[in-house]
């Protein structure tokens, strides 16, 4: 079994196929780590320190040198003798924050509970995952902690939270509850996390640890273009293929912590979980709180093994619906096609061109609803403009399904202007603070999805535009953080847990969505890829990357996205700007959810019948890009002139291989060593014939000194499997 209890030792094992994960119950109750690394059959590991220091404090018998300050706490907590960053701390109603829990019992089962008004990962069977809960208590102000653990053995996934339950007669608050805690006995790591900007989303950046506290963190209101909820900590020296990893991720979409901290010992804690500088909770006697979920992986073979844990993780536990399995439409989108400048007669011409290419669905963007024409207004007047669509949006509809496409519609749900019916109507529903005017951010503010009464108000506009017609894709947008981030219906007490009220209310809303509508594909998009966080894949199995398109700009978006999310999940399309041909504007947006997004009647015929061509390898590829495991060959971050990647089929039976250049190279050879081969068979290169053995293509690897040596040109080999 993936978790057992060894009453001796008193210690919990979690184990998946490559890794195990250790908890001893020691001195007075405390909940230590003892492992967690690669797989050990032990039950226990010989203890780590915990020995006090000179100027450490001991609450157990002094003799034993217990101390939390030294110890590899399972579960930090503030106040009580640790002076590391914690991960808990409440406060009681005497003002008090000193927070001490204590092991008081444990229960195992199979399967995975879901958390409530919370996404989360999932088990399809029982089978798949056992969970763990181990419950800990603070006896003076009465707060019960419940530690879960979901062991996904397959994977080599460990998901985990907290629930925190007032068990005292008094109110108490909730001052951070971090969803992770872990003690590490060295600090012998880099730190791995992706940041970025709106158009340069998620740059890989790689430091090594320090003493002190590091980390990244977003109190924008959401994930944020700037900072990732992704860390990972790489042994000194690994690389893609070598040495340990531990990844993290958290699934939220809102304000979040990722922390690590190297102490005097040169031990490691991190933590991750909702960011406590804008968080607090009040609980009641008798209620409970719930953290978002964190997911942890552990892997000995370098970065790239780390990466494709969470991608065959994600595909199978957290991406869900009608288009986690089946082949999502291959759409084009008139947003960089015609901005605000569209009419139901150029929506049709877009979508009769784009139907001799193979594109299977038109998607109208903004500008569709209100007297919306710019960004200045309409945001909340989810209504057909039909000034601008003559005969209406069931008419447009059916007029492009008679060429044969499907169709979908843009939304922004959690925005609204100021000039606006709903604004007018309603001017306290957008977030503000009182006796402050709200900050414009794109000439909009940013309604407050905390209230029910403006989250139903929105559903119904939206159902009623969904349920009357036949509208097969959302595309939802949120296009600024959040500023003068308050509610007018929370008291004085409870203003900050507006931020993760907000967070709640976004998830019901579009939990409500993908119920009462399953058979619509959803792609998430927040200025591009300003919330692509694990918490939104549970909801669109797709999210936009980002709103830059240009190819060579894309490498890197794409290669730092890769570090967490899958290929299946990266929305990524072709456009018209002019820096590479459209071969390699494909090559490159084929590695995700492949698109347009450009206008179809300006196409020159080479330029058609180029994207036609891509487009039947999309179609011919598909599952190999999106179940297939990726391979990083030559990083754009670490190689000036190229980069280089490859998708292999899960049976070894077919890879992809691509290669870009992005500036040209004066050098005389060029050798690239594909990887995820079976070393004993035989691969036949599509293009030439030639039958080169697996062990050949990945020790002496690919001679491609002649290829792909200008800039802005591409290459895509692919190699079967011969039986």
């Amino acid at each position: 079994m993936p978790i057992n209890y060894n009453e001796k030792n008193k210690t919990f094992k979690l184990d998946t196929e490559n890794s195990s994960y250790i908890i001893q119950i020691c001195e007075e109750n405390y909940l230590v780590n003892l492992y967690y690394g690669a797989f050990i059959p032990d039950s226990c590991v010989p203890n780590r320190s915990r020995r006090a220091t000179n100027a450490s404090f001991s609450p157990v018998n002094p003799r034993c040198g217990f101390s939390p300050d030294s110890a590899p706490m399972e579960y930090a907590t503030s106040g009580a003798g640790d002076f590391r960053i914690s991960a808990l701390e409440i406060q009681n109603s005497n003002g008090d924050s000193v927070t001490d829990i204590r092991y008081s019992g444990y229960k195992i089962y199979d399967g995975k509970n879901e958390i409530p008004m919370i996404p989360s990962s999932y088990v399809n069977d029982k089978g798949e995952a056992q969970t763990l809960e181990i419950y800990a208590k603070d006896e003076v102000t009465g707060a019960a902690v419940t530690l879960y653990y979901s062991v996904f053995s397959k994977y080599d996934v460990i998901a985990r939270r907290i629930r925190v339950t007032n068990d005292s007669s008094e109110k108490m608050r909730i001052e951070r509850a971090f969803s992770l805690c872990l003690d590490l006995p060295d600090m012998n790591f880099d730190l791995i996390s992706l940041y970025g900007c709106h158009a340069k989303e998620r740059n890989i950046e790689r430091r090594r640890l320090a003493h002190g506290i590091q980390g990244v963190s977003s109190r924008r209101g959401s994930s944020s273009h700037n900072q990732n909820p992704f860390i990972a900590l790489a042994q000194n020296g690994a690389d893609e293929e070598h040495g340990d990893v531990y990844g993290f991720n958290l699934v939220y979409s809102g304000n979040f912590s990722a922390l690590a901290e190297c102490d005097f010992n040169s031990t490691t804690r991190v933590i991750m979980g909702i960011d406590p500088d804008t968080f607090s909770w009040e609980l009641d006697s008798g209620e409970f709180f719930d953290t978002p979920e964190a997911i942890m992986v552990y892997t000995s073979f370098g970065i790239g093994e780390m990466s494709r844990l969470f991608h065959r993780f994600y595909n199978n536990n957290l991406i869900r619906g009608r288009y986690k399995t089946e082949k999502r439409p291959l759409l084009i989108n008139s947003w960089e096609a015609a901005y605000f400048d569209f009419d139901a007669d150029k929506l049709v011409d877009f979508a009769k061109e784009a139907k001799k290419l193979g594109v299977e669905m038109l998607v109208m963007d903004d500008g569709w609803f209100g007297k919306r024409n710019n960004d200045c207004s309409s945001l909340g007047d989810w209504y057909v403009n039909e000034d601008k669509l003559k005969g209406g949006l069931g008419n447009l509809i059916k007029r492009v399904n008679d060429e044969g496409l499907k169709f979908g519609i843009w939304y922004e749900p959690e925005m609204i202007s100021p000039d606006s019916e709903l604004f007018r109507a309603h001017p306290d529903w957008c977030v503000h603070v009182k006796g402050r005017e709200p900050m414009l951010g794109r000439n909009q503010y940013v309604i407050d999805m905390s209230r029910k009464d403006v989250r139903d108000n929105i559903w119904e506009q939206m159902y009623k535009v969904l349920s009357e017609n036949n509208i097969e894709y959302i595309k939802w947008d949120f296009n600024r953080n959040i500023s003068d981030a308050g509610s007018v219906l929370l008291p004085h007490e409870r203003k900050k847990e507006f931020f993760h009220r907000f967070a709640l209310g976004t998830y019901d809303l579009m939990n409500r969505l993908v119920t009462t509508f399953p058979n619509i594909l959803f792609e998430n998009c927040s200025g591009g890829g300003g919330r692509y966080d694990p918490a939104m894949l549970c909801y669109s199995p797709q999210i936009w990357a980002s709103d830059n398109t240009d190819p060579i700009d894309r490498l890197y978006i794409q290669f730092g996205t890769s570090m967490c999310y899958p290929a299946s999940s990266m929305g990524a399309h072709v456009s018209a700007n002019d820096r590479t041909g459209y071969g390699t504007k494909c090559n490159v947006a084929r590695w995700g959810t492949f698109g347009l997004e450009l206008d179809p009647t300006y196409l020159t015929d080479e330029e058609a019948d180029i994207i036609r061509d891509e487009i039947k390898e999309y179609h011919k590829n598909y599952e190999l890009v999106n179940r297939g495991d990726l391979y990083r060959l030559i990083s754009p971050f670490e190689n000036p002139y190229r980069a280089a990647w490859q998708f292999v089929s899960p049976d070894k039976s077919r890879t992809m291989f691509t290669l870009v250049t992005m500036r040209k190279e004066f050098r005389p050879h060029l050798i690239v060593k594909l990887r995820g081969l079976e070393p004993d068979a035989y691969y036949k290169n599509e293009r030439t014939g030639e039958v080169l053995s697996g062990a050949l293509l990945m020790n002496a690897g690919l001679d491609l000194t002649n290829t792909a040596g200008q800039t802005g040109e591409s290459t895509v080999i692919y190699f079967d499997k011969v039986e």
